[in-house]
């Protein structure tokens, strides 16, 4: 079985302040995380290796954006996300 089997997937944005730094502009950004919530139960034909693995598996936040566009009409400019967290586990 593959990781997908063992979780539910939706798109969610959420806000994060960022700053430019061509410009230096702090400005708010919503960013968009794929949101992987742990099934209830383990999909059919697992086997042991599965079913571990499934043990193991927690729900998490994984951000879909690496960059963004400055919000400053006069820069505009494309900058990459360093600041925030790639992956976040929930609990």
């Amino acid at each position: 079985m593959e990781e997908r089997d063992f979780f539910d997937e939706r798109l969610e944005m959420k806000p994060a302040s960022l700053n430019c730094p061509h410009c230096k502009q702090s400005a708010d950004y919503e960013l968009g995380w794929f949101v992987r919530t742990k099934k209830k139960q383990l999909p059919r034909g697992a086997d042991e290796r599965d079913r571990a693995r499934y043990a193991k598996a927690r729900s998490y936040m994984l951000r879909r954006d690496d960059m963004m566009a400055c919000k400053n009409l006069r820069c505009r400019k494309r900058f990459e996300i360093s600041g925030v967290q790639s992956v976040v586990f929930l609990e």
